[in-house]
């Protein structure tokens, strides 16, 4: 009879102590529930669109963020350094980071070398030729990124020349009407589109997080790498340190600018003629002659 009168008492304190401990922290624990709720709240949407999307994608996505880590830990700091600059400068093409470039490489020398290996084997090739087009096929899935990254890097560098000297003639005019270059900079992006303005939106929105105007204009021009531009950037920095007013260098490469522009037209007119030599001599001059001595050679045969 004791013990269970025993039991009773332990329990009735246990109870006693629980429901003291739930009244002295009842604030931290209402905040507790509350912040589970929340968190529970957010990560539900973000589960339900993971599981919208396609089995592969659900496998292939962490995968692939797995092996580009791997390979981004194998580079070097000035290596990883080098292909960020390079990807900023082709316009991140898919997000890449610079260990999800060397995978996407090495994924394509695998794919090329083996489809090129495969394509001996049908043909009855083995030894030597199976290994010679085996090794062609890693060689060209390797540089073809490369070359890809290339071309849209020269890509967006001419975009920017292309618009580089009307964007400038708008800074000019609008800092030249009272407004500071901040906003100047902003009418320009408002103004224009494409990949000039994309990068002048960076550039403002750098400064907006606080980086210095100075060190955001050199990495604009870094990123970008166009000539004309990184002229434009020197300038306005050389100006800003020596307290020179930014107008009259507006003004001064705005005038440069056109002219580097004009002198490029001349230029690629004088080239124009020599790119024409040989359509000339390999299409319109043979269709030239057959049409003007095709009658004299049929009457000639004729009379043989």
């Amino acid at each position: 009879m004791l013990v269970p009168v025993l039991a009773l008492v332990f329990l009735s304190c246990c109870l006693l102590f629980l429901g003291i401990l739930r009244l002295l922290f009842q604030d931290r624990l209402l905040v507790a529930e509350r912040l589970q709720r929340i968190k529970g709240g957010e990560k539900a949407p973000r589960l339900r669109e993971e599981l919208k999307q396609p089995l592969l994608a659900r496998i292939g996505k962490p995968a692939w963020h797995r092996l580009s880590g791997f390979f981004t830990r194998r580079m070097s700091g000035e290596k990883r350094e080098q292909f960020r600059r390079r990807l900023e400068a082709a316009g991140n093409p898919a997000g890449l980071e610079p260990g999800g470039f060397r995978l996407l490489q090495a994924l394509l020398a695998l794919l090329l070398g083996g489809a090129g290996a495969a394509w001996a084997a049908a043909n009855g090739s083995a030894g030597k030729p199976l290994l010679l087009l085996s090794l062609a096929g890693m060689v060209v899935g390797a540089l073809l990124p490369e070359l890809f990254l290339e071309i849209k890097i020269n890509e967006r560098r001419r975009a920017v020349a292309r618009s580089l000297p009307d964007a400038l003639d708008l800074l000019t005019v609008s800092v030249d009407a009272g407004l500071g270059f901040d906003l100047s900079l902003v009418k320009v992006t408002e103004r224009f589109r494409g990949v000039l303005s994309e990068e002048l939106k960076r550039l403002l929105q750098e400064m907006k997080l606080g980086v210095p105007r100075r060190e955001a204009l050199q990495n604009l021009a870094k990123r970008t790498g166009e000539e004309n531009l990184t002229s434009f950037v020197n300038s306005l920095v050389q100006a800003e340190h020596l307290g020179v007013s930014i107008s009259n260098i507006l003004r001064l490469q705005s005038a440069e600018m056109r002219r580097r522009r004009r002198q490029r037209a001349e230029e690629l007119a004088m080239q124009a003629p020599v790119k024409m030599l040989f359509p000339l001599i390999f299409f319109i001059f043979p269709a030239l002659f057959v049409v003007l001595l095709g009658p004299a050679l049929i009457q000639i045969l004729r009379h043989l």
